[in-house]
């Protein structure tokens, strides 16, 4: 299966139920934080990937280091009341 990646131009495009691909690991987009003039996206890792650690990536490392994994959708797992019983146990 062939993964078909899409370079990140415009961070305005940036969505939290898209995936994407930032050195080779799998991430989700949280958000941006810092100021107008220099902003910060955040990113988190999605489970099971290698890399546990937020990411923090000013506009530069953005435009040049992050891709949108194209028809890779995040959603949240969903967890079942019997599921989360057995995990206690």
């Amino acid at each position: 299966m062939a993964i078909n990646l899409i370079r990140v131009y415009n961070p305005t495009l940036l969505s939290s139920s898209k995936v994407y691909q930032v050195d080779g690991t799998f991430y989700r987009y949280l958000g941006d934080s810092g100021t107008i003039q220099h902003p910060q996206f955040l990113f988190s890792p999605l489970p099971n990937q290698k890399k546990k650690a937020s990411l923090r990536l000013n506009r530069n490392k953005l435009i040049i280091r992050c891709y949108e994994v194209e028809g890779m959708v995040y959603s949240k797992p969903v967890v079942q009341d019997n599921s989360q019983q057995l995990q206690l146990f």
